[in-house]
């Protein structure tokens, strides 16, 4: 009673443009919430048939499957079943890609509109989401990350399909999105206690309000650093740059610097552009490289080398790691770019700390 006064409450107010169910844990809260889609005809509703958790142990009692497959999947718009909930609801192994487009079929003839089984629990680097809507098949592929941090994975993933197919996306492009933002949320994902910590959705829309910060602190910080007084004598003869990244950049294009560098005028200097992501990769190069040894690491500036800077920044109380180019492997010399990659590491690697300065 007091499920369907939720439901009544939310639905005959604010209204659904798309609903999700998760573990439901009897046969009368089934019955109450497809009693309830039915009355506010919510045609977005997304099924997630939670019933066999990661272990393999079963969620709910067989009634409750039963209630499950019978009441909500004829409503569903989109059936999300990971293999071992694909094996309860169809009866039959679900233990390859194939085996994952027959389970699809024959769930879709219990009344859904598609059928999206997920392939997690396959082994492999590539992990392989099949969906079947009535007449054709398409696989959504991702990559594997190395970690114990899955859990919640598929509620956050039934989640953000939801959310996009509420946002007026179909469902193709709907699990497309999803998908990549489920790879991202367990790519970020948390070690927390002592079992499997779980998927981080926060860190994916957080990176994103980072970015407007990101693009404002290297505003600032040229700011300060004209404030500062002359400091051209310290550029390169290449000119500096100044690069800051989103947390735990994973590529280029999460690294902003200045387009152009910047640009010596006698004692002074200038920027060509404002800061924009992708704008040096060069710089980007050494944070994704210093990442590797201080994952929290995120800004870098070049800066000219000589031994009264060096000197300086000992006094300063900077810790100073160095490289040699004398000692760099020909394979990394005929690969273009990756010379800062390779002396970075180097000076970090022999470094006893991480290094303020190489």
């Amino acid at each position: 009673d007091f499920v369907e006064k939720q439901l009544d409450t939310v639905l005959s107010d604010i209204g659904a443009d798309a609903a999700k169910t998760g573990m439901l844990d009897n046969p009368d809260i089934v019955k109450a919430v497809a009693k309830k889609i039915r009355k506010y005809k919510i045609l977005n509703l997304i099924v997630d048939p939670v019933m066999v958790a990661k272990s393999g142990h079963r969620l709910l009692r067989p009634e409750a499957e039963e209630s499950l497959i019978d009441e909500l999947i004829p409503l569903a718009l989109i059936v999300t079943p990971n293999l071992p909930e694909a094996e309860v609801i169809t009866g039959e192994k679900v233990e390859s890609v194939n085996q994952m487009e027959k389970a699809a079929q024959t769930i879709h003839k219990l009344g859904c509109k598609f059928v999206l089984v997920k392939g997690g629990h396959l082994s492999g680097d590539t992990l392989v989401d099949v969906l079947f809507d009535g007449s054709d098949i398409y696989h959504f592929e991702s990559k594997r990350h190395k970690t114990q941090n899955t859990h919640g994975t598929g509620c956050t993933y039934s989640a953000a399909i939801a959310t996009f197919v509420a946002q007026g996306e179909n469902v193709v492009d709907a699990i497309t999105k999803a998908k990549k933002f489920i790879d991202q949320a367990i790519l970020f994902s948390l070690s927390i206690g002592k079992g499997k910590g779980p998927t981080n959705p926060y860190r994916v829309v957080a990176r994103d309000w980072e970015r407007y910060k990101v693009i404002e602190s290297l505003k600032s910080a040229v700011t300060i650093l004209k404030n500062a007084g002359p400091v051209t004598h310290i550029f390169p003869e290449v000119q500096s740059n100044l690069a800051y990244s989103l947390p735990m950049p994973l590529n280029h294009d999460d690294v902003a610097a200045f387009p152009g560098r910047f640009v010596r005028l006698g004692k002074e200097f200038t920027v060509v552009k404002d800061p924009e992501f992708g704008a040096s990769s060069h710089m980007a190069n050494v944070i994704l490289t210093g990442t590797k040894f201080k994952p929290e690491m995120r800004s870098v500036m070049n800066i000219r080398y000589n031994e009264y800077t060096v000197r300086k920044c000992l006094e300063l109380g900077f810790t100073v790691a160095k490289f040699d180019r004398k000692d760099e492997p020909e394979s990394i010399k005929e690969k273009e770019g990756s010379t800062l990659s390779w002396g970075v590491a180097e000076a970090i690697k022999h470094s006893n700390t991480f290094p303020d300065i190489i």
